[in-house]
């Protein structure tokens, strides 16, 4: 825990750490930043790592100082998928079926975040760790950072980070990740829309850094509706997607955010948002 002083001494948090054998968490200035750390397993998706993780995304997400949330990991693989040790055939099924329902909840609990959720990829991610990373509302990655579902090259097609990747790069990309099994580099992965940046490795935190920053500058409420209605219009037909977005864009004109940023615009000052 770091701390430091204001005049009349009383201390306030700027940065807290917190480790265990799964993840560190550290919250400073309104960042939350997951990292993966545990190497030994190449950070693997075990169910142990996913309940952990599920616990730090879903911490006091709705306390308004919150503002972004950063995936991250120790060492050169994001991570490697699933823990094939939970698979085998003598956890039986039930246990199997466990691992994938939990698999699903965190990515949804993603999708369901209130904040941005950026992942910071330097190094390899792979398999259900390439899921998790296209999961996120962003990755932005060093350009040593490679992706890949190979799955099938172990007897298990890559079926569900086969949805993410599928939702987020053209059929023919994603289909030659599954299919071959074979990974594509960090610019492949750009060109492809699964990356949102590629930037040399000394200038991966920097860039997160910069676009964080951005995040912060808007209202905390409109950048949560307005996540929450791209995920949503996105399962809709194009007509039903307008006319969900009508809604919401009245609703939001109607906010207190929405009313103070066209207040700001008209009259050229600074937004004062309440972030409610």
């Amino acid at each position: 825990m770091f701390l430091t002083l204001q005049k009349c001494y009383q201390p306030i948090i700027v940065s807290v750490r917190k480790s265990h054998q799964y993840l560190i968490t550290i919250e400073s200035k309104g960042t939350r930043e997951i990292v993966l750390n545990h190497e030994k397993t190449k950070n693997s998706l075990s169910l142990n790592m996913m309940n952990h993780l599920l616990e730090a995304i879903n911490a006091n997400k709705e306390d308004i100082s919150l503002r972004a949330i950063v995936l991250s990991a120790k060492g050169n693989v994001f991570s490697a998928g699933h823990n094939l040790k939970e698979l085998q055939s003598d956890n039986g099924v039930d246990h199997h079926r466990l691992i994938f329902k939990k698999a699903t909840e965190l990515m949804q609990s993603i999708i369901q975040s209130p904040v941005p959720v950026i992942a910071k990829v330097n190094g390899f991610a792979a398999a259900a760790g390439c899921q998790l990373a296209a999961s996120c509302d962003m990755i932005v990655c060093s350009n040593i950072s490679k992706f890949s579902t190979p799955g099938a090259n172990f007897g298990i097609f890559c079926s569900t980070p086969g949805i993410t990747i599928g939702r987020s790069m053209p059929k023919s990309r994603a289909m030659y990740m599954l299919l071959t099994g074979q990974p594509i580099s960090a610019q492949e992965a750009y060109e492809s829309g699964l990356v949102t940046k590629v930037v040399p490795v000394e200038k991966l935190d920097e860039e997160v850094s910069k676009i964080i920053e951005q995040i912060k500058q808007k209202s905390r409420s409109v950048i949560s509706l307005g996540k929450h209605f791209f995920y949503k219009q996105i399962q809709l037909g194009l007509f039903d997607a307008y006319n969900l977005g009508e809604e919401i864009m009245v609703n939001n004109i109607n906010m207190d955010d929405g009313q103070e940023g066209i207040r700001s615009f008209v009259e050229k000052t600074k937004a004062q948002w309440s972030h409610e």
